[in-house]
């Protein structure tokens, strides 16, 4: 299936969980916010969260400052 994230067009596997595209950006251990089609997943729904084709995904860093 196709799917933009964070702008950029990527494909998956059709029935892929949202946890598995936060994996594969390598976000384990950071800080970050999840919005799906202009809705934020809280973190505790993206093991089962199954994206679908279209979907638009933006992820989102937690940057500490000053």
């Amino acid at each position: 299936m196709k799917l933009t994230v964070n702008g950029e067009q990527k494909e998956l596997d059709d029935g892929t969980a949202l946890q598995v595209l936060i994996d594969e950006m390598n976000l384990e251990g950071k800080r970050y916010a999840v919005e799906v089609n202009r809705e934020i997943v809280p973190k505790r729904q993206h093991p089962e969260y199954v994206l679908k084709e279209g979907d638009v995904v933006e992820v989102v860093h937690a940057v500490g400052g000053g």
